[in-house]
């Protein structure tokens, strides 16, 4: 998993300290120690079974049958090959118009988490408050602080997203090329809500619970939603329910630790299938650990096939660790899951992500 760490001095500096990991086309990345994935063939069907999947082995079992659906869910070329936006380009005028409709109380709700300032199990590197208030310096990718993965943030192979190559536009100090600086005009868009807890009549999903496309779609008939092109899907594991009740665990590397809820391998495919613009969740997006994956796609895919797939293929905005605990409160009082979703990162050229706060208004 990638760091970058930015000291901000008031709200007019930023500085690039951290090094970007640049990945090499050549061979896959190497395993670190306590590797946040094992492989498919490592767990028994037991497990599978345990951990909530549908049968054992069904994510990418070879590196062909993944990139055939990279292939096939690609959006390489749709907007133009000099597109910096990836699937925000679904967020049209029109579509952030039909967003302002869902605004029918005015109530508003952050779906960021508060930036965690002491070390803990799910926590390494903290942010750090210093002078007084008015100097920041933090690593914004982790499975904790709630931030955006710009659609430079991911290669596969050695490709970003629409084909450009990392050793051209991803140098250590930063990128060339759909940069963070690229959604300077915010994320605006209709959101809906995926509280599978609630679906599933519990409080909070078990670390290395799988969820499936069928899940959405059993979550939309029960909310009556439909999503479409351009909409922001937010999936609530009750991550943080479960760490307010149990205290902070291990989510990454996964084992030893207990690992994380999160989507299914396959899910991407469903992504194009409806145009989604915006994936989040309150974890780190993908299941972890991705048992229904083998070893060697894993392996090219940096352990987080449902990241590669979502940026590299399709160009969509991620964001992870997000705190979706007071707007699913909010919305099953309102008994509405749907949402105008507003938030922009900071202006950063080169910068792969940020700390972000979308705030839902219903």
């Amino acid at each position: 998993m990638t760091r970058k760490v930015f000291v901000l001095s008031g709200a007019v500096a930023a500085i690039v300290l951290g090094v970007m990991m640049v990945s090499q086309a050549q061979a896959p990345t190497p395993n670190p120690p306590g590797w946040m994935n094992i492989s498919s063939e490592e767990a028994s069907d037991a497990t599978f079974k345990a951990r909530g999947f549908k049968k054992p082995h069904d994510g990418y079992q070879t590196i062909a049958e993944y990139e055939k659906v990279f292939k096939e869910i690609s959006n390489w070329g749709r907007w133009g090959k000099d597109d910096q936006l990836g699937t925000m380009n679904l967020v049209t005028d029109a579509k952030r118009k039909q967003a302002a409709t869902l605004v029918k109380t005015g109530i508003a709700v952050s779906m960021a988490h508060a930036v965690v300032q002491e070390i803990t199990a799910d926590m390494g590197s903290p942010f750090e408050l210093s002078r007084g208030g008015s100097m920041f310096k933090y690593g914004f990718h982790s499975t904790t602080q709630s931030h955006i993965d710009a659609v430079c943030q991911f290669d596969y192979k050695g490709e970003l997203y629409n084909g450009h190559n990392v050793k051209d536009v991803k140098p250590p100090t930063g990128c060339t090329t759909l940069d963070v600086d690229q959604l300077k005009n915010g994320l605006i868009t209709r959101g809906i809500l995926l509280d599978i807890p609630l679906l599933r009549g519990l409080k909070y999903l078990e670390p290395g619970t799988p969820v499936y496309a069928e899940d959405f779609e059993a979550f939309e008939k029960m909310a009556g939603i439909k999503i479409g092109p351009g909409d922001a899907i937010f999936l609530r594991t009750g991550r943080w329910a479960r760490r307010a009740e149990k205290g902070p665990w291990q989510l990454y590397p996964a084992p030893p630790g207990p690992g994380e809820a999160g989507y299914h391998a396959l899910t991407p495919i469903w992504f194009k299938e409806r145009d989604v613009a915006i994936v989040g969740a309150d974890v780190s997006n993908d299941v972890t650990p991705h048992i229904e994956v083998k070893k060697e796609v894993l392996q090219f895919t940096r352990g987080m096939p449902v990241h590669s797939l979502a940026i590299v293929a399709l160009g969509a905005v991620v964001v992870d660790a997000m705190d979706l605990e007071a707007v699913a409160e909010t919305a099953a009082k309102l008994k509405r899951w749907e949402f105008m979703v507003v938030g922009a990162p900071p202006r950063v050229d080169g910068a792969t992500g940020s700390l972000i706060n979308l705030t839902a208004i219903f």
